[in-house]
């Protein structure tokens, strides 16, 4: 719409129309609102330097009208407060000096007339405008800001505003643009764009902006404006005009404000952060730093000046220290807390241990640097019931635990573990069927009781409500006569409950010990952690069997002795206490002895006769059967002596076969030192063996061994054969002592003395007599280890022989003997010897 005011101006006249008639009533109410009435464009032309512009307005009212304004460049001097005259088409007309008008939105087209009056009253100019639908813009009302409200602890603005939807139909997109402003100079911070859909109702709005610089540090400014996309309306739609700004004022607008910004933050690994120091007028900032860094500082106003730090790293538990020096001595500090946000928590795993407690747990994963106040709080939230709790972890272990209530009738619960600090926030979900995550508590108050020998009762408390489940309980028995074993049972579960169970086909006087764990027995999920270990011993019952025996006849002839081996723990079955020995001839019995234990042997007296004798054990529950043995022994021809063969664990004896012996052979065997009370042990073998490595734990290494090997005939013993050994050869422990016994001027004699068996430790296989010249002189190497090349070694291996002759020496000459024994383990030790043969005498006859 152009009008061109050639003879005045009228820079903007304002006119509501009301009904259609002539005069102009401002007491009747405008046109009503309709949808129609947004069908128009904006239309803007100029023609030399006048200009005349149409607006479609929606005003609060929720009227519309046509806005129009007009604006001429040309102003005569003489027209003083000019008077404008708006008139349509049906010639209702409005006086005005203001400076814009106002008409209902037209149906179509219609045209208006506008006529400039002088101070006087006179007409000045007169123009009439065509205005289409098309030619008017559709521009909202600028908003009105509700609220605007600062979070200083996050330095986030929340901002409010009514949409004014009750004023346009249903469905219609809304943008709203939004700007933020900072410090005095009001400088542009950021323009978002905030979208809608108006509903026909007034619809509070909000919106939240997270500055990065602390509220404190200097004045953020917001303003809004809205656009509003009406698709049946045909022409242009544009922006509203801004809104009146609102303010939260800095620190630094306020007489006595000061101090660092912001205060003790928590901020992420890797973040930006500005820090600002506000200071009372009269003050200088001279230096901020963070940490050991001093950084250059950006001014915001007179009384405020900030630092940006960059990509910051993790800090310390305690944080990073932020100093702010100023003039006259004066400083300010704040913390900042640089970290990381909780990690998914890892291996979420739920169970109940007594159906009272669901126990819930995880590793948090990546340590996040922050603690106490700041470090991650965990809250388990379970979202059939809708129930939550908090959860109390201890930051340093690597396990976390939360505990949940058991719910009545629930027995599937889909739990959520959130994780948060103040940095952000994870969580991770679970479902559970509380039945197959079972983990009962440990059992505890493990007894036992029992009058039997070979049986148990066992009995155990678990603190747990297991009334709807079986229990599968697992006994692990433990003895020191026998390998570890496990006994499972299924039992019917209880509320807080004892449970029995009895073990049997146990040993008799046997100390055992018995734990005991359980777990689910249908849906098998993790066992409980074992009970304390119960000790327990069995009661006595009588031996299994009576004693290994021997005898052997004293060298008169007139008394026996009876030897007997202990019975082993399994055999005894109890304490053995004493063993009854009987003489029978007969049946008749000729002595009786009870020998208490420890004693091992006693003796009888026979005179020349024989007897049957036997051995009982005896504990304190009975007697074991009878051992028995006969004194008779059979007369032997032509015994010998063998060697035994060396095994390193034991010593190798064999044996020709002998049909008539019945009922086996014997070993029998005693040191051979001869040293009294000699140590008998022996050994029986069934008739078909006809070898034996004999072992003992006393045996040891160069120590030799007398064996004796009786056969066994129904009518008595019988002496096969002797046997010496060593389970292994050493070498000696010294070389035997000798002496020169003569020497000449070619020839040494030599003699040693014999070697006991002790000093052997093997049998003797031989000597070896070295020797060289030499003189007696420490200093000098000694002749086994001089490597001399006149060396010479006599090896002697008749051990009958005790001397030795060694001949083609020199005369009057030193030499080093050296002696030594030596058996299959090796070589003794050297004895020495220094002797310096005769001079040579020669009788010199001279010839004439």
């Amino acid at each position: 719409l152009t009008s061109f005011l050639e003879d005045g101006v009228c820079s903007y006249l304002k006119l509501p129309f009301g009904e259609q008639k002539k005069n102009v009533d401002e007491s009747k109410p405008p046109l009503p609102f309709s949808a129609s009435y947004f069908m128009f464009n904006k239309l803007s032309a100029w023609s030399r330097d006048r200009k005349v512009q149409s607006k479609l307005l929606t005003p609060a009212d929720r009227s519309s009208r046509v806005l129009f304004q007009f604006i001429s460049s040309y102003q005569p001097k003489y027209l003083l407060n000019p008077l404008c005259l708006f008139c349509d088409v049906l010639s209702r007309c409005f006086k005005t000096k203001e400076e814009r008008v106002e008409i209902p939105v037209p149906e179509s087209s219609t045209t208006v007339k506008i006529t400039t009056y002088s101070i006087s009253g006179t007409t000045f100019a007169t123009r009439h405008f065509e205005i289409h639908k098309k030619d008017i813009s559709f521009v909202p009302l600028a908003p009105h800001i509700l609220s605007l409200t600062p979070d200083f602890s996050t330095s986030t603005l929340t901002l409010k505003w009514s949409d004014n939807g009750s004023a346009f139909p249903y469905g219609l997109d809304a943008s709203w643009e939004i700007e933020v402003l900072r410090k005095e100079t009001m400088e542009d911070v950021t323009r978002e764009t905030y979208n809608s859909k108006l509903i026909h109702e007034d619809i509070i709005h909000s919106w939240n902006w997270k500055s990065d610089m602390p509220l404190e540090c200097t004045s953020h400014y917001v303003k809004i404006r809205r656009y509003i996309n009406i698709t049946q309306f045909d022409g242009p739609k544009d922006w509203s005009d801004w809104s009146p700004v609102e303010v939260v004022p800095g620190k630094d607008t306020e007489p006595n404000g000061s101090g660092l910004f912001p205060q003790d933050t928590v901020v992420a690994v890797g973040s930006n952060v500005t820090f600002c120091c506000v200071h009372k007028e009269g003050q200088q900032i001279q230096r901020m730093s963070y940490g050991a860094k001093d950084y250059p500082l950006i001014r915001l106003s007179s009384r405020s000046s900030a630092i940006r730090v960059l990509n910051a790293n993790a800090s310390s538990a305690s944080g990073t220290n932020i100093v702010c020096t100023m003039s006259e001595d004066w400083m300010d500090g704040a913390v900042l807390f640089v970290g990381y946000g909780p990690d998914v928590p890892k291996g979420l795993s739920c169970e109940t241990s007594n159906f009272v407690i669901i126990k819930c747990t995880w590793k948090p994963g990546r340590a996040t640097g922050l603690y106490k106040v700041r470090g991650t709080k965990y809250s388990l939230t379970e979202s059939i019931s809708g129930k939550n709790v908090s959860c109390e972890v201890n930051e340093m272990k690597k396990k976390h635990v939360c505990g949940f209530p058991v719910l009545a009738d629930q027995k599937t619960y889909s739990f959520i573990l959130g994780a948060s600090n103040p940095i952000g926030q994870t969580e991770a979900s679970l479902l559970v069927d509380l039945n197959q995550r079972v983990n009962p508590e440990t059992p505890e108050k493990l007894t036992a009781s029992g009058n039997s020998s070979t049986s148990v009762h066992l009995r155990w408390f678990i603190n747990g409500s297991f009334a709807e489940i079986r229990l599968l309980c697992e006994i692990e028995i433990s003895s020191g006569r026998s390998e570890q074993k496990v006994h499972n049972v299924s039992m019917p579960g209880g509320k807080f409950s004892n449970y029995t169970v009895q073990l049997n086909a146990l040993h008799p006087y046997t100390k055992y010990q018995f734990r005991v764990r359980c777990s689910a027995a249908d849906h098998f999920w993790r066992w409980s952690d074992w009970s304390g270990t119960l000790e327990y011993t069995t009661l006595e019952a009588p031996p299994t069997r009576g004693p290994d025996i021997w005898r052997e006849r004293s060298p008169s002839g007139k008394s026996l002795r009876i030897f007997w081996k202990p019975l082993s723990l399994s055999e005894a079955n109890g304490k053995i206490v004493s063993h009854e020995v009987s003489c029978y001839l007969l049946e008749e019995s000729l002595e009786y002895k009870e020998v208490m234990e420890p004693s091992n042997s006693t003796e009888i007296k026979l005179g020349r006769n024989d007897c049957v004798i036997s051995v009982v054990a005896k504990n304190h529950a009975g007697s074991s059967p009878p051992s028995r043995i006969t004194s008779v022994e059979l007369p032997s021809d032509n015994v010998k002596t063998d060697r035994a063969v060396a095994m390193g664990n034991g010593i190798y004896i064999s044996w020709n076969s002998f049909p008539n012996m019945t009922c086996g052979y014997i070993v029998k065997w005693c040191h051979s030192s001869g040293s009294e009370p000699c140590s008998v042990d022996w050994q029986k073998f069934p008739s078909n063996t006809t070898d034996a490595v004999i072992k003992s734990a006393l045996f040891r290494p160069g120590v030799r061994y007398n064996f004796s090997l009786y056969g066994c005939k129904s009518s008595g013993y019988q002496l096969l054969k002797n046997v010496t050994g060593y389970m292994k050869e050493l070498p000696p422990k010294r070389a035997p002592n000798f002496t020169v016994e003569e020497t000449s001027s070619d020839s040494i004699l030599v003699k040693w003395e014999d070697m006991s068996i002790e000093d052997c430790q093997g049998f003797l296989e031989g000597y070896r007599l070295s020797f060289a010249k030499g003189e007696k002189d420490a200093l000098k190497p000694r002749l086994l280890e001089s490597g001399n090349p006149e060396l010479k070694v006599k090896n002697i291996t008749d051990l009958t022989k005790k001397s030795l002759k060694i001949l083609d020496l020199q005369g009057k000459t030193s030499y080093q003997l050296d002696l030594q024994a030596y058996t299959a383990g090796g070589l003794s030790p050297p004895n020495s010897l220094y002797v310096v043969t005769k001079e040579d005498c020669k009788l010199n006859i001279p010839i004439n």
